[in-house]
């Protein structure tokens, strides 16, 4: 139970500071600043948990990367679903507490949807969307692989490079799906925006559940087969 107990915390942190900084700092073209604000909100996020609760859970933090994990043989399928599990919840509750500051504390109009993920920046397209989210969890998830694999040794730096790496597809996808690549990120905000009286993100929650699942799966399969012995 710590280990679900743990992934919930850190995906509960994740939410609410990642989806948090987006709200306060907005996401548009016009404020590059803002880009990179919350490219580096869900970046250091990861930082923080990775040296905080990785010990106790790995710090998956996303159900994208407990798929790639459990593809390639790094944890049982029950410890699939009690990760993915708590993830939802953590990020659910993340959403509930930006709602209690960011709307009874009358600070940021909610209408934008939480830091919801969307397919604005591809013109609505979905299979656009989904291809984004596919490309992004793909590099992230192949970058987890390589940096946790116990044939190669890369100690306290993995932490770092995971984030660094989150940060980078962040900056990339931003301007057109408000980057995923995490389906616990992406659900809690959309349910619970779809509770305060925006139901807007559900149509285009599959693509940010489906592309992320999708590009972890296709990462777990091509790092076998460039990890394999010759």
């Amino acid at each position: 139970m710590k280990k679900y107990l743990a992934e919930g915390i850190g995906t509960f942190v994740l939410t609410a500071l990642g989806c948090g900084t987006a709200m306060l700092v907005g996401c548009d073209a016009a404020s590059g600043s803002g880009y990179l604000l919350t490219a580096l909100a869900f970046g250091l996020s990861i930082v923080a948990m990775a040296y905080s609760i990785g010990n106790i859970s790995g710090c998956h933090i996303n159900p994208a990367v407990s798929l790639g994990v459990y593809l390639r043989g790094g944890m049982e399928a029950k410890d699939l679903i009690g990760y993915i599990i708590a993830q939802c919840v953590g990020a659910l509750c993340a959403a509930l507490l930006l709602v209690g500051i960011f709307a009874m504390g009358g600070v940021v109009d909610l209408t934008g949807g939480l830091g919801t993920n969307g397919l604005a920046g591809v013109n609505g397209n979905a299979i656009a969307g989904l291809l984004v989210e596919i490309v992004l969890t793909f590099i992230f998830v192949l970058t987890i692989l390589g940096v946790t694999s116990p044939k190669f040794q890369h100690g306290s730096f993995a932490g770092l490079v995971i984030g660094l790496t989150l940060t980078f597809v962040h900056i990339f996808g931003i301007g057109l799906t408000g980057t995923s690549v995490n389906p616990a990120r992406s659900f809690g905000p959309a349910v619970v925006a779809a509770i305060t009286g925006n139901a807007a993100p559900l149509a285009s929650l599959w693509v940010f559940i489906v592309g992320p699942l999708a590009g972890a799966a296709l990462a777990a399969l091509v790092y076998g087969v460039l990890e394999a012995d010759e």
